[in-house]
């Protein structure tokens, strides 16, 4: 996984807790659904790269 691929995800997945945050404190539902659904997909994203690198360690390539 590049660099700029896992602070990418490590952003979406911060704006998306503060998305949620803010969605509780201000009681948006909408808010807190967007934020949790970034989370989600940030998490997807690193799960998917991680999978890359492992494979990569395995194959060598």
């Amino acid at each position: 996984m590049g660099a700029g691929d896992k602070i990418g995800n490590k952003a979406k997945e911060a704006t998306g807790k503060v998305k949620e945050k803010v969605g509780d404190a201000t009681d948006n539902e909408s808010l807190q659904a967007e934020g949790l659904k970034d989370q989600a997909v940030a998490k997807a994203k690193q799960a998917g790269e991680h999978l890359k690198d492992a494979a990569k360690d395995v194959t060598g390539k």
